[in-house]
């Protein structure tokens, strides 16, 4: 039996652009021909709002699955894609506890700010805590909202550095794009393919394909070991 891979946005913090990642790397993901599906756990639904302002059929389902029961529920869902991406909710609950269980890689999406910084602490504290008990687990910071050229642009990475967890070696910058893209419910990817924008998108999908293809030897690992 194929196991779909999960990544999931998460961070407790509002207005890091969980759902803007979310939608723009599934996008990528499908683009490159894998099965992707969607999961909107956000009880304020961003993405399944995204996708209903599309025009043209989506290029990947989205299933709205707000429930701290969702580590439980993912395997009946996911049984025909090779992605499973996850669009957290903002907040530091049972659900998000049920999707780090249901992850195989957490995304953390960071913005370069010291707030964003500081705040970031709960949600690595619950992941770290999660970890004792999910080995395999794969967790990452994603900069997020980057001001190009500027020096808290720059002193993020230095700032998160101070935490346990990987900054991804590619990050994405403040563009109008991305508003741009989102109102017509598609992604950077489709409206502008050669963009700077659509080059960050990919990038980013490119690193966390290179991370997943070390977490995906982990959770083998796991497998065979649990088989014995």
């Amino acid at each position: 039996m194929a196991f779909a891979f999960v990544i999931a946005f998460l961070n407790q913090k509002g207005g890091v652009g969980k759902t803007t990642l979310s939608c723009n790397v599934a996008t990528a993901l499908a683009l490159s021909e894998a099965r992707v599906l969607l999961i909107d756990a956000d009880p304020q639904h961003g993405a399944l709002t995204w996708q209903e302002h599309r025009a043209t059929p989506p290029l990947f389902p989205i299933v709205g699955l707000p429930t701290d029961k969702l580590h439980r529920e993912i395997p009946t869902h996911a049984a025909h894609y090779d992605y499973v991406v996850i669009d957290a909710p903002p907040q530091v609950n049972t659900i998000a506890r049920s999707i780090i269980l249901a992850s195989d890689l957490i995304l953390i999406p960071v913005q370069p700010s010291p707030h964003d910084v500081w705040s970031a602490k709960a949600i690595v504290d619950l992941v770290t805590e999660a970890s004792t008990f999910k080995e395999s687990l794969k967790t990452a910071f994603v900069v997020n909202r980057k001001i190009t050229n500027t020096a808290i642009g720059r002193d993020v990475f230095t700032a998160l550095g101070n935490y346990p967890f990987p900054i991804l070696p590619a990050s994405v910058a403040q563009r109008v794009a991305f508003a741009e893209s989102a109102a017509l419910g598609q992604s950077v990817l489709e409206v502008d393919p050669t963009g700077a924008a659509a080059q960050e998108i990919r990038t980013v999908t490119h690193a966390l394909l290179e991370m997943m293809t070390h977490a995906e030897k982990d959770r083998t690992g796991h497998r065979h070991e649990a088989a014995r």
